[in-house]
Order: structure tokens, then C-alpha cells, then sequence
């Protein structure tokens, strides 16, 4: 019937809309029958000029709505792919609701009943509060209720490296699989830099001669100074080609995301690594800086880090760390 319809496909859900004095009104209801009967009954008074009952939110707005303006905010975003997959799920179990009635009790247990991790609840409750964020700004809403849910408590985790012998391993097979990728992994290892930094670096960012590459733009907002050793000097060399200009970028990607699922985690696979994301190899470059004897001060310049205690995370894997440790309590100097 017309003017009765079900918000999302299969999930029994069923609304109405109609028309009255010059206005659209929807009517979240539940069962189709019910929405029938509702719709024929709303279209009877409107046609007879009866007054109609006053409706919870003469604005309705679900939190699909929210979901979809907020998609639409990030919409270049580079990690844009992390919000469609978390709008999914949000959307099928929350998405029909109108979203002034959803209470911080309520994403609370909803976060609680559907994520494993308490990383994984802070990732879902922030995505629900950009929605709301936006919602507001938009004027579709006026109060975000993600915001009065408690931030959960995150465990320090593993910081996950690569041994040499595992490094060797992978480079051999995206050599093989991927050789046109080579250069981005030899790079990331060997400076640090994170996703986003490196796949923004453009030609005129980079001073081979000076065996560096100057960052404008870096996730704590300062401007910093990337040095290269002889394997980055190389790598960088065979991305060369004729007719470059200063501003065409050193890693080409392809469409707006910074793509390297594709085929790093197959490369991944084939060699027998768990554990491990792209993100790890800005882990792997300071934890070799460590274990080659820089100090907790080196490795935060070198990195980039805006305090000293992300440097100190790796501070355990350098021997000089190590042993004056153990000669506090020699006895014999």
C-alpha cells in the first residue's frame, strides 16, 4: 500500500507517511498490519478535517539518518572503509529507532551485549557519537547521548614487530607477488612514518641528496624532518620515472583510500605472519632503533612522537637499557 513502507528490508519494522495541511508526517508503527490500519486511519481524519494527535517529534529522525549524514561527513576521510563497516552494524540494530529516544543506558548495554574488546566499544561508542555530533550540527537532533557513556578502560597491548628473519621472509614474497609494492614496504619500516604521511609525500617533499624528506603535514600537527638510510635511498630511487612533476605523490594510490589490505595481508599470509598490520611497521622501526642502542629521546624525534612516553614503550628492547639496569646491583665494578 502506498504510504506504508518498511525502513529497512526484512527487519519487520513497518512506518507510515502521508500528507496533511501542506506537511509530510511519518509514523514509526511495527507490524505491516498495524501500519495498515494506522495509515488508513490517519488519511480518514486528515481528509475530514479532523485534528491530528500530536506526534512524539513532529521532526522524526532515526538514527539512519544520523548514520547516513555522518557517512556522508567522512566521506574522504581516509579510513573511510572503518565507518562504512561500523555503520553496518549499527544501522541493522539501531537504525529504525528514532534517535531522541535512545538513551546512554541503552548504547551502554548495546555495547556491552556487542563488542568483545574494550577497544572495540570505545571505536563503536565514538562512531555513534560522530553521528550524533553531526546530527546536532545539522539541527536534526538536539543532545548526544554517546557522550554520557563511560569511556572503557583499554589494556596496554602487545606492540607487535618484526623480527629480522620474519622482515626478510615477507620481503621476499611481496618481491615476488607485489614488486611494484616493494618500495612502500622498505620505506615504512625503515622511517616510521605513518600511512597517512607517507602516502601524502610528494616529490618535492624529498631531498635525496640531503637523504631526507621534510613532512608539512604530520597527525600531531608539527612539521618534521624524515631522515632516510641506504635502503630508503634505494627504494625511493626505483619509484624514479620520467617526467615527474614536484608535486605528483611518491606512492601513486589509487581512487582517495591509501589501499595496502589488497595485497599486503596476503603477503602477510604466505609468509607465515600473524599478528600483524600495516600500522606495525612503524612499531617494527622503533623497536630496531631500540635494540640497535638509540636512547628513549632519538627514538621520539625520529618517529615523531608528540611526548616522550610513546618512545618509552620501547625503551625494554634497548641492551644499553638493559645491562645498566643489572650492573646497579653488581657488586664488583
Amino acid at each position: 500500500m502506498r504510504g506504508v513502507y518498511e525502513n529497512q528490508e526484512g527487519s519487520g519494522i513497518w512506518w507510515i507517511h502521508y500528507y496533511a495541511g501542506g506537511k509530510r508526517h511519518r509514523e514509526k508503527v511495527g507490524r505491516k498490519s498495524d501500519a495498515i490500519k494506522l495509515y488508513q486511519s490517519r488519511k480518514a481524519d486528515a481528509a475530514a478535517g479532523r485534528k491530528l494527535p500530536e506526534l512524539r517529534n513532529s521532526k522524526v529522525v532515526t538514527v539512519s539518518e544520523l548514520i547516513d549524514d555522518a557517512l556522508e561527513f567522512v566521506a574522504h576521510h581516509k579510513d573511510n572503509r572503518n565507518y562504512k563497516s561500523k555503520a553496518v552494524i549499527v544501522r541493522e540494530e539501531l537504525g529504525s529507532r528514532y534517535a531522541a529516544e535512545v538513551t546512554p543506558q541503552e548504547l551502554e548495554r548495546w555495547l556491552r551485549e556487542h563488542c568483545n574488546t574494550a577497544a572495540t566499544a570505545n571505536r563503536y561508542k565514538a562512531f555513534v557519537s560522530l553521528c550524533y555530533r553531526e546530527g546536532v550540527r545539522n539541527g536534526k537532533v538536539s543532545v548526544n547521548p554517546a557522550r554520557l557513556v563511560r569511556q572503557r578502560k583499554e589494556g596496554g597491548g602487545r606492540l607487535r614487530f618484526l623480527s629480522r628473519d620474519e622482515y626478510d621472509k615477507l620481503h621476499k614474497v611481496i618481491a615476488k607477488r607485489f614488486p611494484e609494492h616493494l618500495a612502500e614496504f622498505v620505506v615504512s619500516v625503515h622511517t616510521g612514518m605513518r600511512l597517512s604521511e607517507q602516502y601524502t609525500c610528494t616529490w618535492s617533499q624529498v631531498h635525496l641528496d640531503r637523504r631526507t624528506i621534510e613532512l608539512s603535514k604530520t597527525k600531531n600537527g608539527s612539521a618534521r624532518t624524515v631522515h632516510l638510510n641506504s635502503d630508503t635511498v634505494a627504494a625511493i630511487e626505483s619509484l624514479r620515472r620520467a617526467n615527474l612533476r614536484p608535486s605528483d605523490p611518491v606512492f601513486p594510490r589509487q581512487g582517495k583510500s591509501y589501499d595496502t589490505r589488497s595485497w599486503f595481508h596476503p603477503c602477510l599470509e604466505e609468509a607465515g605472519i600473524t599478528g600483524f598490520v600495516w600500522h606495525a611497521n612503524r612499531h617494527t622501526f622503533c623497536s630496531w632503533l631500540a635494540m640497535a642502542g638509540a636512547s628513549i629521546k632519538e627514538i621520539q624525534e625520529l618517529a615523531g612522537h608528540k611526548t616522550i612516553t610513546m618512545a618509552a614503550r620501547y625503551s625494554h628492547l634497548s641492551p644499553e637499557h638493559r645491562l645498566s639496569v643489572i650492573d646497579r646491583i653488581a657488586t664488583v665494578s
